[in-house]
């Protein structure tokens, strides 16, 4: 048994509101929607679409889907699916870059605001009954150094302007976006740390993000400086971190993303008392799938009008 296009679900109802939905735009569509990905292999013969997370994709899955034209990736991250062997250079793949801003934004901001007023100390207090109050730090004020202009830092720069802070945009390119006070290229990295109260990672991975933020960079950042990496764990020096908050050099840091996934629970990260971790929750949003749906609805009118090279956000044909 196959079906022309297969979307795999990641939440419990993914399947089941997608299938809705393009059954309703595309009447007759050759459709197998599952949030069961066993199942999906009993349909991959035949199958030339494939809709899903990054992370669902495997080299079994794509070895054995013989018909393969297009992959659909439900997030901004390809590289998992890049880098598989099974991936045949005929296939394109698409992403859903430019969806992520609301939800990376807001957690951006809630990093920002527990790591300056402190609310796990304010936790802590709380489950021990003690009433303790210091001075509120806030916001205003303050300079945030985005490193990555992308997408996502163009819906975050002009909601920290309306917190009254400066923004700062690491990129080589030219592009200065609304909400930016100014763009300055990668080689200028150490000399904006040094200015930064937050240091904000957006900025993709690659072989010259490798390691981006490195000893050396945070060791410009001032003391009571905070970093935050929303981005990937490999464009960070986690270990340089670690020895620069354990010495008190930096006031502390939150990360969403790390090099291993999820974090092992021995990993020394945990132990540090200036870290808050999140579990790599930076992209998902409790409407995901309508802010998805009409970059994937665009790409799926495009695929079955025969004009591939009109999809959005090709990275890969």
């Amino acid at each position: 048994m196959s079906n022309r296009f297969i979307f795999i679900g990641a939440a419990d109802a993914d399947a089941g509101q997608f299938e809705a939905r393009a059954r309703k735009d595309f009447p007759g569509l050759d459709l197998y929607a599952s949030n069961d990905r066993s199942s999906i292999f009993a349909h991959l013969d035949g199958a030339e679409v494939l809709i899903g997370h990054h992370f669902q994709f495997d080299e079994e899955m794509l070895q054995r889907a013989h018909s393969l034209r297009w992959i659909q990736s439900l997030t901004t991250g390809t590289d998992a699916i890049l880098q598989l062997a099974a991936l045949r250079a005929e296939v394109t793949v698409t992403s859903t870059r430019g969806m992520h801003g609301p939800q990376m934004s807001e957690l951006v901001f809630l990093q920002m605001l527990a790591l300056l007023r402190d609310f796990p100390r304010m936790q802590r207090n709380q489950a021990a009954h003690r009433w303790d109050r210091w001075p509120q730090p806030l916001l205003a004020g303050k300079t945030v150094v985005i490193v990555g202009v992308g997408a996502i830092a163009e819906v975050l720069a002009p909601r920290c302007k309306a917190f009254g802070m400066t923004v700062l945009g690491i990129s080589n390119s030219s592009r200065k976006p609304a909400g930016f006070d100014e763009i300055l290229p990668r080689s200028e990295l150490q000399r904006s740390a040094a200015a930064a109260d937050f240091l904000v990672l957006i900025v993709p991975h690659s072989a010259q993000t490798e390691n981006l933020i490195d000893a050396a960079v945070l060791s410009s950042m001032k003391p009571g400086a905070y970093l935050i990496n929303v981005a990937r764990g490999g464009v960070l020096d986690e270990e340089a971190l670690r020895v620069a908050l354990h010495e008190r050099r930096l006031a502390g840091a939150a990360l969403d993303v790390f090099r291993e996934r999820p974090l092992p629970p021995d990993h020394p990260l945990w132990s540090e008392d200036k870290i808050i971790i999140t579990p790599h929750i930076g992209g998902m949003s409790d409407v995901y799938l309508d802010q998805a749906y009409p970059i994937v609805r665009h790409n799926l009118d495009r695929f079955l009008s025969g004009d591939m090279k009109g999809m959005k956000n090709i990275v890969a044909h």
